[in-house]
């Protein structure tokens, strides 16, 4: 586990910190990999977070969203106490056994699924598994088949 302080940063509306070279390229070794979204772990001014590090505009970044620190988008320019290991564990979500189903009854909504990127992939997985109420899942599972097959809109995306 590495320990460092970094002051909060915005790009666009995503508030953020750069991780110190020296703790990447250890990130990097315990990862096997220097691409790509590395999962870790750590703490937050002592909160615990599972987050993705990625690079975006040629810089990699820890982005600090709400749950990982309350109102973090009103925190820009505070410094925070982080500590951030490599978390070989999993981010694989398990899509909804509904939009499975739903997969399977609309074979050209699967076509287009499996066509999509593995980030819209996830998108739509996340979202549908996050819901809470059967009755959720069932609009949303309803509307992703919809999205798919280029009817309507889903989680503010166009049609595919």
């Amino acid at each position: 586990m590495h320990r460092f302080k970094a002051v909060i940063d915005i790009i666009g509306i995503n508030p953020y910190v750069f991780v110190p070279d020296k703790i990447l390229k250890s990130l990097f070794e315990k990862s096997g990999k220097e691409k790509g979204a590395i999962p870790v772990c750590g703490t937050i001014n002592g909160k615990d977070y599972k987050q993705t590090l990625v690079k975006f505009s040629g810089h990699w970044r820890l982005y600090i969203n709400t749950t990982m620190l309350k109102n973090s988008p009103k925190r820009i320019g505070e410094t925070a106490d982080i500590t951030i290991a490599f978390d070989p564990e999993g981010r694989t979500i398990t899509p909804h056994p509904k939009l499975i189903e739903a997969l399977r009854a609309e074979p050209k909504a699967k076509q287009i699924f499996d066509g999509l990127s593995a980030s819209r992939q996830k998108e739509i997985v996340r979202y549908i598994s996050s819901l809470k109420t059967e009755s959720s899942v069932d609009k949303n599972v309803s509307r992703a088949i919809d999205f798919l097959l280029g009817k309507a809109r889903f989680i503010g995306r166009e049609k595919p």
